[in-house]
């Protein structure tokens, strides 16, 4: 997406969660980052500053400031706004920003993520413009809902969850003061605070959980859309493990959330543990838990803003366009392995390739093949 930010820098104030013009709106934003900034004065780096609104909030705070934007006319407008204060506004890239070197107590960003190509690399780079025990404040969301543009709080979660020592998340879509009237769309912050300097850092993992719904030798399967990953393929039903919740509670709640199931603990069966990596992102355990059809109720689409359909397929013949970690998954689930590997290497395609390469290893075999037939390729028709 190519928005004309010089162009834009003339009426970006008039958006009144940009200008902060109305003092309800101001108060509300203020409030927001007196919560999430260090109480004690520091380094704050806002990137994609646009015309400097919320970094004028951090210096008045007593923070000092360093602004960053490309646009000449956004920090034009933001050097007018914050003179007299302890800021200074640079002409530069957010996503590499023109800082030489420093290293700040917070990273601020809001609304950019999303317009950055990669993610995973953007935060890393962002993390290491952080001193220890230093924090992102990050404001993001999905705009839109025929063709949705943004990152879900789940993607930046299970993005940062490697790099933080503490991660917290707010939804802000229901606080209308924040943007001057009600939105229906996705909105939210996460603060990331990093590992101080002492502590050891360990490592951690996203944990994903998927169901394997069985009507005889059939399996449901989802087709994802507007989710940022994967989009257009199918994948087994699933999602992430929220905090405090077991593996077993988490793909009941999300068995319920996605295909409306109301499944009980006895109605699940852990069948197959494998750690992914896709290419270029960082790794995850993924729980692969067997349900039979009928358990729980009938299946449907309870998630249509994530899922463009729900369909049978042959168990022992799923389709090529599938997200190959769910493929893999899929094909070593009939193969009787309980603990497997899929690492994928920078390069490999998210989609299944046919005749590509193998990147599944089975770590080991403890029972035999599961006995699904071996019909047909494809569907037989809607869940």
């Amino acid at each position: 997406m190519t928005i004309d930010w010089e162009t834009e820098a003339a009426t970006f104030d008039d958006e009144a969660d940009h200008g902060l013009r109305d003092v309800a709106v101001r108060e509300a934003w203020a409030g927001r980052l007196r919560d999430w900034l260090p109480v004690a004065p520091g380094d704050v780096l806002d990137l994609g500053c646009g015309t400097g609104s919320l970094s004028l909030l951090a210096a008045e705070r007593g923070h000092r400031v360093t602004a960053v934007d490309l646009s000449p006319n956004m920090v034009e407008r933001a050097r007018e706004k914050l003179a007299g204060h302890a800021a200074e506004v640079l002409v530069g890239d957010a996503d590499a920003p023109p800082v030489d070197g420093r290293r700040f107590d917070v990273v601020l960003a809001r609304h950019v993520l999303w317009m950055l190509p990669d993610l995973e690399a953007t935060l890393r780079r962002w993390c290491g413009l952080l001193r220890p025990g230093g924090r992102l404040i990050l404001v993001e969301g999905v705009w839109g809902t025929t063709n949705p543009s943004g990152i879900p709080a789940s993607r930046l979660i299970e993005a940062l969850t490697p790099m933080a020592a503490r991660l917290h998340s707010e939804r802000l879509s229901g606080d209308e003061l924040l943007w001057g009237k009600r939105v229906e769309d996705e909105r939210y912050a996460v603060v990331a605070v990093l590992p101080e300097e002492e502590a050891p850092i360990r490592h951690k993992e996203v944990v994903d959980v998927h169901l394997i719904l069985r009507r005889g030798d059939e399996v449901l399967l989802a087709r994802r859309a507007n989710t940022g990953y994967g989009d257009g393929l199918f994948n087994l039903p699933s999602g992430h493990v929220e905090p405090g919740e077991d593996v077993r509670t988490a793909v009941i709640r999300e068995a319920r959330e996605e295909i409306g199931l109301d499944l009980a603990p006895e109605d699940v069966s852990a069948e197959l543990v494998l750690q992914h990596r896709g290419p270029g992102g960082e790794a995850r355990i993924g729980w692969f838990f067997e349900a039979r059809y009928g358990a729980g109720g009938a299946p449907f689409n309870a998630e249509p803003d994530k899922c463009s359909e729900l369909t049978w397929h042959k168990a022992a013949t799923p389709p090529d366009d599938m997200v190959a970690y769910c493929r893999a998954a899929l094909e070593a689930w009939r193969a009787g392995e309980r603990f497997a590997l899929h690492w994928q290497e920078e390069g490999d395609a998210v989609r299944f390739e046919r005749g590509g390469a193998d990147r599944s290893v089975a770590l080991t075999r403890t029972r035999g093949v599961h006995d699904v037939g071996a019909g047909a390729v494809g569907g037989s028709g809607p869940a």
